[in-house]
């Protein structure tokens, strides 16, 4: 006769952790961990073919060893910052977001700048993004102030927010970064919505939006040049995407098998942000589909839990971290399949890199932290159009 299956953790325990694990969300941080698992071992399928663009490199797993260590940073970053309070996620992510608006101001003087774009501090064996950090830490910033307004106490939180979205956007541009300029705005633009702004104010900052990005297609050369590529392909160089392209039609439905793949030896950064095509060669459509259905399981079940809670603060911030972390998997997947224009954009979890994967641990363990099972944090009923108007 087979055993009875023990909890790791009575019921009556009321130790940090054991509160932990009956209030976390299982379903949410399993999917995040099988994300952080593929990430690790494509990364063995893309380390000896990434290798060689760089002839100082000779291990054929060098950036398979590093990718544990940053997954390895990356799941302890995230359980930690599950284990947070609300206030404590609101103290950790202003920290983030103002020291990531710090060394972005220092980027000019003591940024390393790689292909044109100057956004990466160097610290030896390891490269800082600070980009990375400012995402989670604006977006529950700005939900923090946006219910602040809402409380009608004299406190100017619409004002604060968005001078700290535009303060961190024209960083951001300094670089230039594009990508995670849009993302941010449209992020951040969701999070105010979903925080009650009436549907008038939505439509004007649409409309500047519009306005702002004709703006940069005039002022930035390599985004006129991307859009360029993008819509007049035989006109110009399109080497990146096309390999890319290649290489997921080369997989198939079942791939061509682990370390089998051939096409993905001449696609351009196919351990950063072309992964999914090395995925899409050496596995297929079917791990091309689980990876999607795992990132639109987190959207859409966080989403709902977000939905549900009680708190202002705690359900615009949860619903723009679960954005977050599925509007970047939509833009990179759809820059490998040549539905939009190159971004240069990570794969949250599964593309290499540290910045990339502690900040996104740091944005799922916030998520994880404000749709714990707290008393009171869920009710019956409450949805986003409870809350009071901000305006």
């Amino acid at each position: 006769m087979s055993a009875a299956y023990t909890p790791a953790f009575s019921r009556n325990d009321q130790s940090l952790v054991a509160r932990w694990f009956w209030t976390v969300d299982r379903g949410l941080l399993g999917a995040a961990l099988a994300l952080m698992g593929l990430g690790v071992a494509l990364s063995f399928a893309s380390s000896p073919a990434a290798i060689l663009a760089d002839e100082s490199i000779t291990d054929p797993f060098h950036y398979s060893w590093r990718m544990m260590v940053f997954a390895g940073a990356g799941l302890v970053t995230m359980l930690t910052t599950s284990l947070m309070s609300p206030r404590g996620v609101r103290r950790i992510a202003l920290l983030a977001l103002a020291g990531a608006i710090v060394v972005m101001m220092a980027l000019p003087f003591i940024g390393d700048t790689v292909k044109g774009a100057a956004r990466w501090v160097n610290l030896g064996p390891f490269s800082l993004q600070p980009s990375e950090f400012a995402k989670p830490g604006l977006i529950v910033f700005a939900a923090w102030m946006f219910a602040e307004a809402q409380k009608g106490q004299g406190v100017p939180g619409v004002t604060i927010a968005f001078g700290f979205y535009a303060l961190t956007v024209c960083l951001l541009l300094i670089q230039p970064d594009i990508g995670q300029t849009l993302l941010i705005t449209t992020t951040f633009m969701a999070v105010f919505f979903m925080a009650g702004v009436p549907f008038k104010w939505m439509a004007v900052l649409a409309s500047l939006g519009m306005a702002g990005l004709v703006s940069l297609y005039f002022v930035f050369g390599h985004m006129r040049d991307r859009l360029s590529r993008f819509f007049s392909p035989d006109s110009t160089d399109t080497h990146q995407i096309d390999a890319a392209s290649e290489a997921i039609r080369a997989g198939g439905l079942l791939g061509r098998g682990v370390g089998e793949g051939v096409m993905k030896r001449h696609v351009p950064d196919l351990h950063t942000d072309f992964i999914y095509s090395v995925g899409a060669e050496e596995f297929g459509l079917v791990l091309s589909l689980l990876m999607i259905g795992l990132y639109a399981f987190i959207v859409i079940r966080g989403m709902r839990r977000a939905m549900k809670l009680t708190d202002s603060f705690e359900q615009t911030a949860a619903a723009g971290l679960f954005m977050l972390i599925g509007l970047q998997a939509c833009i990179n997947v759809a820059v490998n399949l040549n539905l939009i224009p190159t971004k240069g954009m990570t794969l949250p979890f599964i593309s290499y890199g540290g910045s990339s994967m502690l900040a996104m641990g740091l944005t799922m363990g916030f998520a994880l932290a404000l749709t714990r099972r707290r008393p009171g944090a869920y009710e019956p009923g409450a949805t986003l159009a409870t809350r009071r108007r901000l305006l």
